[in-house]
């Protein structure tokens, strides 16, 4: 007996208003974030919503400064378990190094994220997210201590 196929509409009807991404904030204006790790832009609506569309990319970290870049398998999008196949990306490699396979890996899925202008760039925030990622791997420089100025200098000099 096959499953019966589910319009995503219908899927992001029922779930709009209340799922587990769904983060709301009153301050700002009441403004809606998701956390979905396939939507790129981290935008509750429908159009950016990966676990409705049944294609979708995310790009998350992995170990040693490595990147894992996630997508739906358009066959399987009934079946979540089996719709995400993880690619991950070394992070050795310098920046531009690092985002020209992700560049390649992602540019042929999910053309309405694409800027118009250009469709052969990858969707809006992969290479965002990709730097994101790179700089959190970063240690912080520690903040110096203020230098003393004027009167407070004289005293402390004395």
């Amino acid at each position: 007996m096959a499953t019966p196929q589910v319009s995503a509409d219908l899927v992001w009807e029922v779930v709009r208003s209340q799922n587990s991404f769904l983060v709301k904030r009153k301050s700002s204006g009441g403004v809606q974030f998701s956390r979905d790790p396939l939507n790129l832009i981290n935008k509750h609506s429908r159009k950016y919503a990966g676990f409705v569309n049944d294609k979708a990319i995310g790009v998350v970290p992995a170990e040693k400064g490595a990147v894992k870049v996630l997508s739906k398998k358009v066959e399987a999008s009934q079946k979540p378990a089996k719709s995400i196949t993880e690619t991950t990306y070394s992070g050795g490699k310098s920046a531009r190094k690092s985002v020209l396979p992700i560049v390649s890996h992602t540019s042929h899925i999910r053309r309405s994220c694409c800027q118009e202008r250009l469709p052969c760039r990858p969707p809006r925030g992969c290479r965002r997210s990709r730097s994101a990622i790179r700089h959190s791997y970063k240690e912080t420089k520690p903040t110096p201590e203020p230098k003393l100025r004027g009167s407070k200098a004289k005293k402390a000099a004395e």
